[in-house]
């Protein structure tokens, strides 16, 4: 294995770890959904500041006004997609929503279709009609020692899709700025997120304690800042098929914390929702194709 690919393993595997603590932060930080997308926003940007100082993308003749239009497009969308899947975390549970929102393949191919003329094959149809089944078997299932009501368990699901839609939204846009330093992206992002917030956030009555300031600001610098730097260096160091693989170390993750931390145990229905979801996301992910769909002229 050369230096790179370790190196890149090892980048992807921290982005997607930190990731999967996430869910935690936000449920124990016991803020409004909108305070913690703000202030992480807020800590995100400064860190990514420095970040983007220090490699000197801060000069001008980077980015034209195009470029710029289509990084805030992108910010208003991730900043939805956070908000989105926070919210979710208190009807579905962490894992439930962490699954669905590994939706987001299929959300981006439905996407990529329809804006950017990429063709949908047999094989990509096929994990797109397994991941809906598996979602079927998740909205089926009751939520089991949550204390949730099965209204909210299906709001949370619902939210966790358009968690998902909204950032599939993000990635089309990233699919747009090819070329632009992913990192100048990202301030751009978080930026717009805090001019978006900042009206409703409420800044009179902000956390007194040292614990919830402890928790917002690892949330920015550590889950935002740090996961965008670990994340990009590790896209550009890894092949595609290992970036994908690498990937689901993240709802593996949130599972286990969600399990370790809250006691939230998954039922079988969902276990095998949840299974049947992240394995198509997989072969879509990762390229798989079932023998019986691969004559000639269905091959692509």
């Amino acid at each position: 294995m050369s230096g790179d690919i370790k190196r890149g393993t090892a980048e992807m595997t921290a982005a997607m770890l930190i990731s999967g603590t996430i869910g935690w932060f936000v449920v124990i930080s016991g803020q409004p959904v909108s305070g913690v997308v703000f202030w992480r926003c807020l800590f995100g940007a400064l860190t990514l500041l420095v970040i983007c100082g220090a490699l000197g993308l801060l000069r001008p003749g980077i980015l034209t006004w195009r470029t710029f239009g289509i990084a805030v497009f992108g910010g208003v969308a991730i900043v939805l997609n956070w908000l989105l899947l926070f919210a979710s975390y208190s009807h579905a549970t962490i894992s439930i929503a962490t699954t669905v929102y590994n939706t987001q393949p299929f959300m981006l191919l439905m996407l990529g279709a329809l804006f950017l003329g990429e063709k949908i094959t047999a094989t990509k149809l096929f994990w797109l009609m397994l991941a809906f089944a598996g979602m079927v078997a998740i909205v089926q299932a009751k939520p089991g020692g949550s204390g949730n009501t099965v209204d909210g368990y299906g709001l949370g699901i619902l939210m966790a899709l358009g968690a998902a839609f909204f950032y599939a939204l993000a990635a089309l846009a990233a699919k747009w700025l090819k070329g632009t330093p992913p990192h100048l992206i990202a301030l751009i992002q978080v930026a717009t997120g805090m001019l978006m917030l900042a009206p409703m956030t409420d800044f009179s009555h902000p956390p007194t304690d040292l614990g919830t300031w402890a928790i917002l600001i690892t949330v920015g610098v550590v889950h935002t800042g740090l996961m965008y730097v670990l994340l990009y260096g590790a896209i550009q160091r890894l092949p595609t098929h290992l970036t994908g693989a690498l990937s689901f170390l993240y709802p593996i993750a949130a599972i286990l914390v969600d399990r370790l931390a809250f006691g939230h145990a998954l039922q079988p229905m969902q276990i095998a929702g949840a299974a049947i979801i992240l394995i198509a996301a997989a072969g879509m992910n990762l390229g798989w194709s079932p023998r019986w769909l691969r004559p000639r002229a269905l091959q692509g």
